[in-house]
C-alpha cells in the first residue's frame, strides 16, 4: 500500500466494443510492485465509478486480476481466480461498468467457491452467496472474455 501522501491513479474503464473485453487474460506468474499498484488503482477506479467489481481487462490489462467490494470496506483482491465449486441457482439484474446504461437479468449459481492468490502470493479460498456469488462469477467471466450481456436472459433497461 502506498503512503497517504501518494495518490493512486484512476484508470480508464474500457467500454463494450473494445476488443480487450473479448480476450482471454493471461495468468499472473509473479506478483510484482506493478501488480500491487494495479490492484490499488483498480480499487480506486471501481470505487470512483460506484461499482462493486472490476476486472483487469476492463482497464485494458489482459491479466487474470479482479477486485470486488460488495460490502463497503471489504475489498476482495483476486489474482488468478478459479471457480472450484458452485451450487444452487439465482436470477438477478446485473450491470457492468464497461456497459453503462444497460441492465439485464442473468442466471448464475446461488453459491460459489473461488480459489485465488492474494497480493502476498498466498493461495486462499472464498465462498459467497447471492450478490457476492454473482460478483465473483461476473468478474471471472471478464477474465475469459465473457460479458453479462452474453448470458442475459432478459434486458431490463
Amino acid at each position: 500500500m502506498r503512503g497517504k501522501e501518494e495518490s493512486m491513479a484512476k484508470l480508464n474503464i474500457v467500454k463494450v466494443g473494445d476488443d480487450t473485453l473479448r480476450k482471454v487474460c493471461r495468468p499472473v506468474d509473479k506478483i510484482t510492485p506493478r501488480t500491487l499498484t494495479l490492484l490499488d488503482d483498480m480499487i480506486e477506479t471501481m470505487r470512483d465509478a460506484d461499482g462493486c467489481g472490476l476486472a483487469a481487462p476492463q482497464v485494458g490489462i489482459l491479466r487474470r486480476i479482479a477486485v470486488i467490494e460488495v460490502e463497503a470496506g471489504e475489498v476482495i483482491e483476486l489474482i488468478n481466480p478459479k471457480i472450484i465449486a458452485f451450487a444452487g441457482e439465482q436470477e438477478a439484474e446485473e450491470g457492468c461498468l464497461s456497459i453503462p446504461g444497460r441492465w439485464g437479468v442473468v442466471h448464475r449459481p446461488k453459491h460459489v467457491t473461488v480459489r485465488a492468490t492474494n497480493r502476498d502470493g498466498e493461495t486462499f479460498e472464498i465462498s459467497g452467496s447471492d450478490l457476492l456469488a454473482r460478483a465473483l462469477c461476473h468478474e471471472i467471466d471478464h477474465l475469459d472474455g465473457t460479458l453479462f450481456i452474453d448470458k442475459m436472459v432478459k434486458e431490463v433497461k
